[in-house]
């Protein structure tokens, strides 16, 4: 009923855009919108075992067989999907220890080879056309479920302690709720964990935007000696080594377990991960609708008998700003939020509340020796000290803020930005003093609370 009901207010809308694809413990959930069933990436014993992104390679994946796609029973699951269905993150079905027999039943369901047609959920859907899924690697069932497992598996890394979600951990926002990244034998990087989350509306990647794709970012941490500390062809031979992950690359990529294709698995997985709607998402068409038909919502009795279809829609978009409450407050700070006066929208624009560029905002240039950001890459005198703008929805778990993770609190990041940031050459001109008062400040956090939607189911146990 649920699916239902979203699906009927995205339609009315007009705003979900199908987007053909050519391309160990349960532990309770420790957010608000995050539907882990287990905790970081189980952690089991060890078996014998950023380059630039490559050319594009011949198709490698396997097409499931003519008399294959035949067999496709009635109840077969739909090629046609919206992202943040738990069916694509939760995991094999069933409980306890991922065995050879749940895997080859799963292996051998024609479904789960077929390529995606993803939509995105409400809210998200303005933004179809952003959607990034490379043409030599379409999102399939079989791709998704094998990058969830390599994501939350420790064995990846050079002493089988630190996984994907290490770093970028559904309980916490999809990022980590420490200053700086942490990785093997406790090291520390230098820069705030990103999220992984809404990352199929994305090409370049990192802060910095040096990976561009998703499949080159996620080698990376892989071979990088303070994240994983591994080496790619480690990681290669300790994947061929566990019998149920090389079943899997086996049916999936018709060269088996290569580096890339552990890439393109994780990358999979990443893009199914999206926010779901958030109170936002339910009010905004609630208001544009009640604004276009006032006088006839003046009489509803009326309007029940003369026009029940109009009312039908009515009803159906109340009932889901009622369900999903947006305080006044928080419609306050969008008034804010969208206004010439205070500028949000100059960074922090679209569906995603990302305009996916690079800004420099004054964060840590007061050091004698910053991060200098994006001109790291590209040399440009104007990127130094610009750093990728990232979303806004659910940014209420992903604490703390900021490059650097210098900014504890969104209260923090709003003040940062009502005094102007700090001056430096290479200020954005979209940096402005604003002159807030407390009452708008707190206005504009409510604002930034109320794009916070619930995350998919995702299982980080059930590994091979």
């Amino acid at each position: 009923m649920r699916c239902n009901f979203l699906r009927t207010l995205a339609l009315l809308l007009a705003g979900s855009l199908c987007v053909a694809c050519q391309p160990t413990e349960q532990a309770p959930t420790s957010r608000p919108g995050s539907k882990t069933t287990a905790g970081e990436g189980s952690k089991p014993a060890a078996k014998p075992a950023p380059a630039a992104e490559t050319p594009a390679e011949p198709k490698t994946e396997k097409e499931p067989a003519p008399a294959e796609k035949e067999q496709s029973a009635a109840g077969a699951k739909s090629s046609r999907v919206v992202l943040g269905d738990a069916s694509l993150t939760a995991g094999i079905p069933g409980d306890g220890a991922l065995t050879k027999a749940d895997i080859e039943a799963w292996l051998a369901n024609p479904a789960n080879h077929e390529p995606l047609e993803v939509e995105l959920p409400m809210g998200l859907a303005a933004a179809s056309a952003q959607v990034n899924i490379p043409k030599d690697n379409p999102l399939t069932r079989a791709k998704i479920e094998l990058g969830r497992q390599l994501y939350f598996d420790t064995r990846l890394s050079k002493d089988n302690t630190v996984s994907c979600a290490s770093c970028h951990h559904p309980d916490e926002g999809y990022g980590r709720h420490t200053q700086f990244g942490v990785g093997i034998a406790n090291q520390m990087g230098g820069r705030n964990s990103p999220v992984s989350y809404n990352r199929i509306l994305s090409g370049k990647q990192f802060w910095d935007g040096r990976a561009d794709s998703l499949e080159t970012q996620a080698k990376g941490p892989i071979q990088n000696p303070i994240e994983m500390g591994n080496t790619h062809e480690q990681a290669v031979a300790t994947i061929k080594g566990i019998e149920g992950y090389a079943m899997q690359f086996a049916k999936i990529f018709s060269d088996g377990v290569t580096i890339d294709n552990v890439a393109k698995a994780i990358a999979s997985f990443e893009r199914a991960i999206v926010t779901g709607p958030a109170p936002y998402d339910y009010d905004e068409p609630l208001q544009k609708f009640v604004a276009v038909n006032a006088d006839e919502l003046q009489d509803l009795e009326k309007l029940k008998k003369e026009d029940p279809e109009l009312f039908e829609k009515y009803s159906a978009l109340k009932k889901g700003s009622d369900d999903h409450p947006f305080n006044e407050s928080a419609r306050r700070g969008k008034e804010l939020f969208f206004s010439d006066r205070v500028g949000c929208t100059a960074c922090h624009a679209g569906a995603n509340f990302a305009d996916e560029q690079y800004h420099n905002l004054g964060v840590g240039m007061e050091k004698e020796a910053p991060d200098v950001g994006r001109f790291d890459q590209t040399k440009n005198e104007a990127d130094r000290g610009a750093f990728k703008t990232p979303t806004l929805r659910n940014v209420t778990m992903s604490a703390p803020y900021m490059h650097d993770g210098s900014q504890k609190t969104l209260e923090e990041v709003v003040e940062w930005y009502d005094k102007g940031g700090h001056p430096n050459p290479q200020l954005s001109a979209k940096v402005k003093k604003i002159g807030l008062n407390e009452q708008e400040r707190k206005d504009l956090v409510e604002f930034m609370k109320a794009l916070t939607g619930e995350f998919p189911k995702v299982r980080g146990d059930r590994l091979p």
